[in-house]
């Protein structure tokens, strides 16, 4: 038999001849949510975490964060990060922030009294949250 006498199947017949209908793939849409929407959520979600010294920092210099300061806190570290900033300067308030963006933790904590001096070192970048 040569090449141009030969019956090739189509992908749909061998599907049929060889997968159970149960198995055949689904050309209909998935139910629920997208990608964008779980990514969007996940990213809602995520938050800046402490290092032992910023928390001790925060502890004994009785700082607290409402959860509006806690989330723009998180969001200038997510656009730190969205310009390729490593170690960014967040400013919320009357407090400032270091962040190792990449791991998103905020390294030391200080309100604005204590930055007396008002240079910051070791930083690539700042926001204004």
């Amino acid at each position: 038999m040569d090449i141009n006498s030969a019956r090739f199947l189509s992908i749909e017949q061998l599907q049929d001849q060889y997968l159970p209908q149960s198995e055949k793939p689904s050309k209909e849409k998935p139910e629920g949510r997208s990608f964008r929407e779980i990514l969007d959520e996940r990213t809602a979600e995520e938050s800046v975490k402490f290092s032992k010294h910023a928390a001790s920092r925060l502890r004994t210099r009785d700082i607290s964060l409402t959860e509006e300061q806690m989330g723009r806190l998180s969001e200038g570290a997510r656009k730190a990060e969205a310009k390729g900033i490593r170690e960014s300067l967040v400013l919320v308030d009357e407090m400032a922030f270091i962040v190792n963006v990449p791991s998103g933790t905020v390294v030391t904590a200080l309100e604005k009294e204590e930055a007396n001096e008002k240079i910051f070192t070791n930083i690539d970048g700042a926001v204004i949250a």
